[in-house]
């Protein structure tokens, strides 16, 4: 049992490293925070979706996002389009599985926006055609996948594929890259005074 705990954890930890010297990567998730830095600035808004594990790693940023991740300030917007089961079911349904989140950023999305799709395998269609019909209403894409890219990567204006094929080490680096942007993007909007609450 120790034996596969020890290994669990080392494979974590080769993985995390190996995402440590992938400087081109490093630099896209700034560029991702300040993108999203900017939307709100001007704002709009960020939308997320996911199936699964991914499923909850969007509620996970949302909530960072919309309450806090380190800093007293007031919510920062974040729609997760898989959050709605009512709609979810209803799409599925009536269209199909693939539509529910492409239907959704149809109805909720505005041009200046940003799209944040995960998926580990990057293959995920529901997720795919929501890239797809962001980028037709003028919605930033950003891909979470792992180090494929798989069917997201070129509809994803920046891929963030973390150097993995191995879907439990993949899962915990998109915890890292999402903890890290609500970080970066808590601290560009603070830095410029926005959204701060009133100390007491």
């Amino acid at each position: 049992m120790l034996d596969y705990i020890r290994e669990n954890v080392e494979e974590s930890i080769a993985a995390k490293e190996k995402l440590l010297r992938d400087e081109a990567l490093l630099e896209t998730v700034g560029r991702v925070a300040q993108l999203c830095v900017d939307a709100y600035q001007r704002g709009n808004k960020l939308l997320i979706c996911g199936n699964g594990g991914s499923a909850s790693d969007a509620l996970h940023m949302a909530g960072e996002l919309v309450g806090r991740y380190q800093m007293e300030r007031r919510g920062i917007s974040a729609i997760v389009l898989n959050a709605n089961t009512a709609v979810m079911s209803a799409i599925a349904n009536d269209y199909d599985y693939d539509n529910v989140f492409s239907k959704q950023v149809a109805a909720l999305g505005n041009a200046g926006d940003v799209l944040l799709g995960l998926s580990t395998s990057g293959n995920s269609v529901n997720v795919v055609n929501a890239l797809q019909e962001a980028k037709k209403r003028h919605i930033s894409t950003v891909g979470l996948t792992g180090a494929s890219g798989g069917r997201m990567r070129p509809d994803a204006d920046y891929l963030l594929n973390v150097p993995s094929y191995n879907t439990p080490r993949i899962q915990e680096m998109h915890i890292l890259l999402i903890h890290t942007i609500c970080g970066l993007i808590e601290n560009g909007l603070c830095e410029r005074g926005f959204w701060m609450e009133e100390q007491s």
